[in-house]
């Protein structure tokens, strides 16, 4: 098939990483891994790296974990313009630098935006990579000899902030939703409310969902954590596996101290044959979509999250296929929810044979920060590559099951397709709220909880529905036996009293 010489392909995808008990563990710095990365892909796509380095027009940066907030700290220094530190170290001069707003949607989004770009003729080469350095964070911590990883840069940069409007709010805060596993705990609870399980019953469903990841991550040589586990060892409560936030163990949970960086880079159709690059290396973005979900708590269904479900709905429908056309599939994976989320919108079983991630996922390939799809991405190109005309889908998620980027991959070459984003997006801004009153008072019951371990001191998280009104509540509560119902019952439904107060609302069982 001949396609427009406009059209955009990933031609090249590279990884980097290293694990603190490596033998040539170096601590690099997360310019450092995305330029490992990046250099990867250049060298990945199998062309000339210096003429491909010099054509590069658009350079995107994933923010990295320490740089992902206000308050975030860079305790060994940071550069001031991460995309452009990376493109130095590959002497590309890009007209045009990005840094990313922060979500595990921004790999695909990123993909997504410059892919239509280059269709568009505004660019023709575009890089995308992202990284993180935790575990480099972890082995200087104590050390009297850091390094400093700051560096100035000067050049264009479009800082896109950190995009957390809509995700922090006071009321959220004052109640200790203030952490991932706090946040997520909430949503795997409510969706435990609608398949009618017990506690247990859930747990062992979650740990069913996540065992095959390990085996996946064991074969990963980029994985943080290549250790194949059962489904016992990932539910069984131990000072290795010690609970996190109700319902979630530690090994359930994304791992966020790795030092990895990806990279990917597309071009046109045109600029790949001008380049060299042979068509052999060419994966096209057949199915695309990125959409944003209504506000944690304004959502009806809190264990659901239907706007990824479009997403991913309308990234088939762009491409042309159904969902029993995938071949492969890496669903966004920092808890259970959101692949559930995604299995029970698109009649996946949890237990797909054709699997559900490539790179083990973020409890034990890693998932520190943003950049984890850019792995899931790289893994689904090669993968692509290996299986021509397959077709391989990407789940990419952020914030608190609030932003999700789909993509559709395939070597079978395809014209470049608009998607409905912007259309449906309006729907879903015109989708009913639930009523909240943030000054709770009076009878009420649990829609679902968590509990939070601060100091070793047990706090439960409650979110209510008021009988008054049926209106949602926050409320946190120490009371012995409610924090013994939330951490050893079923507390789901049950009846509690809201009070207000200044610093926020608090409960108790009635």
């Amino acid at each position: 098939m001949s396609v427009d010489p406009s059209t955009p392909v990933i031609v090249g995808v590279g990884q980097a990483a290293e694990r603190i008990d490596d033998p040539y563990y170096r601590a690099m710095s997360a310019v450092e891994l995305a330029t490992a990365g990046a250099r990867a892909a250049l060298d990945d796509c199998g062309a000339d790296v210096a003429k491909v380095a010099a054509a590069i027009d658009t350079v995107a940066g994933i923010r990295q974990f320490e740089i992902s907030g206000p308050h975030a700290h860079a305790v060994l220094g940071r550069s001031t313009n991460y995309p452009r530190s990376v493109a130095n170290r590959i002497d590309a001069e890009p007209a045009r630098a990005i840094l990313e707003i922060v979500g595990g949607q921004g790999p695909q989004r990123l993909i997504n935006e410059l892919a239509a770009e280059i269709a568009a003729g505004r660019s023709e080469v575009a890089l995308i990579f992202g990284s993180d350095a935790t575990s480099t964070t972890r082995y200087f911590v104590q050390s009297d000899n850091r390094p400093d990883f700051s560096e100035t840069v000067n050049g264009q940069l479009e800082d896109r902030g950190y995009g957390l409007e809509g995700l922090i709010q006071r009321y959220t805060v004052i109640h200790g939703l203030v952490d991932a596993p706090t946040q997520y705990a909430l949503l795997e609870n409510a969706r435990r409310a609608g398949t009618g399980l017990g506690p247990a019953d859930y747990l062992r469903s979650m740990g069913e969902l996540f065992a095959p990841f390990t085996k996946v991550a064991a074969s990963n040589p980029f994985a943080a954590a290549p250790v194949e586990r059962t489904v016992d060892e990932l539910i069984t409560v131990t000072e290795s596996n010690r609970m996190i936030a109700e319902p979630y163990p530690r090994l359930l949970v994304a791992r966020d101290q790795v030092n990895q960086g990806a990279a990917a880079l597309l071009m046109s159709v045109g600029a790949a044959r001008r380049l060299g690059v042979t068509e052999e290396n060419w994966v096209y973005l057949h199915g695309h979509a990125d959409l944003n979900e209504q506000g944690l708590l304004d959502r009806p269904d809190l264990g659901h999250a239907p706007s990824a479900v479009m997403a991913v709905r309308e990234a088939l429908a762009v491409a042309g296929v159904g969902i029993d056309d995938i071949a492969s599939f890496d669903l966004y994976s920092c808890f259970p929810v959101p692949v559930f989320n995604i299995c029970d919108g698109m009649g996946i079983a949890p237990e797909d044979p054709r699997g559900l991630t490539l790179t083990g996922g973020l409890p034990f390939f890693g998932g520190a920060g943003n950049n984890y799809s850019m792995h899931g991405i790289a893994e689904t190109v090669v993968r692509m590559r290996s299986a021509p005309g397959q077709f391989g889908l990407i789940g990419a998620n952020g914030g608190v099951m609030s932003k999700y980027s789909g993509g559709v991959y395939s070597t079978t070459p395809v014209g470049w397709k608009r998607d409905r984003s912007a259309e449906l997006q309006a729907q879903i801004d015109r989708w009913p709220a639930q009523r909240v009153t943030e000054r709770a008072d009076g009878p009420g019951s649990i829609e679902t909880y968590t509990v939070r371990r601060d100091g070793g001191r047990l706090r439960g998280i409650i979110v209510g529905r008021l009988d008054a009104d049926g209106s949602r509540f926050l409320a946190t509560t120490e009371d012995d036996d409610l924090v013994g119902l939330l951490t050893d019952g079923d507390p789901l439904g049950s009846r509690v009293l809201a009070r207000s107060f200044d610093y926020g609302n608090r409960c108790a069982l009635r």
